[in-house]
């Protein structure tokens, strides 16, 4: 993303005292640390059995291999999920506070929330991510949109900040939601992400999101959220094995990232990508097999790996309407006639808009 040539983004320190809405500001809370996130993948290869986390996947190749399986045939959630919103944007609008604070956990490109800032009335973007270069560029094409937009159509400013963090380890954005009390919290976590977690982890992050819209002064705050659903095995499966092999290279590229960051010399043409259903903790595994009995050196250290063993590269959970709703029960949330969802034709995906009990 390329920011306007002539937009010069305003970087203020935090103060609740300022008029912010034209400027884009910018807040550090952590950087990526990448001692520890070596350490974490080093750890995760030389177990056993090994694994990845998929942060990894996401290298500037991971990510345009990833954006082009959301263009798949045979990869539903992206476009499904998209639907649902066109079709039912305003019902749920209606379902959120006016006048809020958008909390965009992992905004990326923030494409996502744009379509939302008119129809949810939204006053202040917060923009969360890890990846500080993109998050810049991403808010500031938003400030200047706005800005379009404030003097073409006589919108009102929107406040825009960006968080720098990584929001999957224990955050804290209270104080800066604490700056409008009179905003209420509206926490937007779409694509299903949340099918990255554990169980536990799942629970334990839908309850930190809990308590910021609890303790915030409004008492009004909601989370929105994207949720794929279980269906046919083999709809599920081609999501994750297309017919191209795109999703194959995917996998096995993040044994090039763990060359890189490790001075590994992982040879992915010696592993098959595999993804299978695990029916009992109802989530798709991403896998790489080994296709023949081999050692890889990973700085230091040698690991054997067997003819068929696997490195676990992703957990993707899936639930039905009911289980998700179980899981917001248990981390706090509101069910019953409280909860809001909306869904396609075909129940493939799930939108909820949930509340504190």
């Amino acid at each position: 993303m390329k920011l306007p040539e002539d937009f010069d983004p305003v970087l203020l320190e935090s103060d609740s005292g300022r008029d912010d809405s034209a400027a884009l500001r910018m807040l550090v809370h952590s950087r990526v640390d990448d001692a520890a996130d070596r350490a974490m993948l080093r750890a995760g290869l030389l177990a056993t059995p090994a694994r990845t986390s998929p942060k990894f996947f996401y290298d500037g190749q991971g990510a345009a291999l990833f954006g082009a399986i959301c263009e798949l045939d045979e990869y539903y959630p992206t476009r499904t999920e998209a639907a649902i919103f066109a079709a039912s944007r305003e019902a749920i609008a209606k379902a959120l506070p006016v006048d809020s604070q958008w909390i965009d956990l992992g905004c990326g490109d923030a494409l996502k929330s744009r379509a939302w800032l008119e129809p949810a009335a939204v006053r202040r973007y917060v923009g969360v991510d890890i990846a500080e270069h993109w998050l810049r560029a991403a808010l500031g094409a938003i400030v200047a949109e706005r800005a379009r937009l404030v003097e073409e159509r006589g919108l009102r400013p929107l406040e825009t900040i960006g968080v720098v963090t990584d929001f999957t380890r224990p955050f804290d954005l209270h104080d800066l939601l604490a700056e409008r009390p009179s905003s209420p919290p509206v926490f937007f976590y779409p694509g299903s992400s949340i099918g990255n977690f554990t169980h536990d982890e799942a629970r334990a992050f839908l309850a930190s999101i809990r308590d910021h819209i609890e303790r915030h002064a409004s008492g009004r705050g909601r989370l929105l959220i994207g949720v794929d659903l279980v269906k046919d095995r083999d709809v599920l499966r081609a999501a994750y094995d297309d017919a191209l092999g795109v999703t194959a290279a995917f996998n096995r590229n993040v044994l090039r990232v763990a060359n890189q960051l490790l001075d590994a010399d992982f040879d992915p043409a010696l592993f098959t990508h595999r993804a299978v259903f695990d029916e009992q903790h109802s989530r798709i595994e991403m896998q790489l097999v080994a296709t023949r009995a081999h050692v890889v050196r990973i700085g230091e250290r040698e690991r054997a790996f067997a003819r068929d063993e696997v490195i676990t590269t992703e957990y993707s959970h899936k639930y039905t309407l009911e289980s998700f709703g179980e899981l917001l029960a248990s981390a706090g949330y509101a069910v019953g006639e409280r909860l809001g969802s909306w869904t396609d034709a075909r129940e493939w995906f799930g939108v909820f808009v949930a509340e504190p009990a």
